[in-house]
């Protein structure tokens, strides 16, 4: 019997989130932020959010529940993991996994999608050509590319010891991308179907989505997306 559910976290605000908004509100074309994309670092808010994430944790855990925990190596999946699991009262030790992280942007990083049309207007024509889920700029990813990486850790999670006696609930902090394409692998949906789903739907800072079968094995099915009642709780 493998996992029965899964918890799907994204990292609470970090420093670049605010910044890269202003930059798309002001019609600026680059995002000004000083770090690699692995070392932003949580704001003051998420780090508030991450705590209160800590509260829904409290609230839903028993023994043996979650059954493992794993983070993005990001630096803000990575402290929204310590904070959650510290606040919750949790003794569990996020494992890393490199491909739980962002997606990686190549050339259009720290662009804004203006700085995109101005700079690299052959990348813009590209990507409306082939669409977002298969487009990869120079340097970076796909979303299908990004949803092979995660094809391969679910696989991994299967055979996972911790989870395969008798089932359990997985804790995974991350991304927003990477939350969506789990959402791609484990509800089987088509191309349209995620590209529908996420217009319409966003994956805020700190929410939790959650995957589940009863049964320990076959589809999964989404049984809550994006909640952050606790976040509202927490003023």
């Amino acid at each position: 019997m493998g996992a029965t559910e899964i918890w799907l976290v994204r990292h609470g605000e970090s420093e670049a989130n605010p910044i890269a908004t202003a930059a798309q509100r002001s019609g600026a074309e680059t995002i000004d932020v000083e770090w690699r994309d692995a070392d932003v670092p949580l704001s003051p808010t998420g780090e508030e959010q991450a705590a209160a994430l800590g509260t829904w944790l409290a609230e839903h855990a028993r023994p043996g529940v979650p059954a493992a925990v794993w983070s993005s190596p990001y630096l803000r999946a990575r402290q929204t993991s310590d904070i959650a699991l510290a606040a919750a009262g949790l003794d569990l030790i996020p494992r890393i996994d490199e491909r739980l992280r962002d997606r990686e942007l190549g050339i259009l990083d720290r662009l804004t999608a203006l700085g995109v049309e101005r700079r690299h207007p052959e990348e813009a024509a590209r990507r409306r050509h082939l669409g977002k889920f298969y487009h990869r700029p120079p340097g970076g990813e796909s979303w299908a590319d990004v949803a092979l990486r995660l094809r391969s850790f679910l696989g991994d999670v299967e055979r996972d010891a911790d989870v395969d006696s008798d089932g359990g609930t997985l804790l995974v902090v991350a991304h927003d991308a990477v939350v969506m394409l789990f959402l791609y692998l484990c509800a089987g949906l088509g191309e349209q179907e995620l590209l529908d789903f996420a217009r319409g739907h966003v994956v805020t800072n700190a929410s939790v989505t959650r995957v589940e079968r009863p049964s320990g094995s076959g589809a999964w099915a989404l049984a809550e997306f994006a909640s952050d009642e606790h976040l509202e709780r927490q003023g």
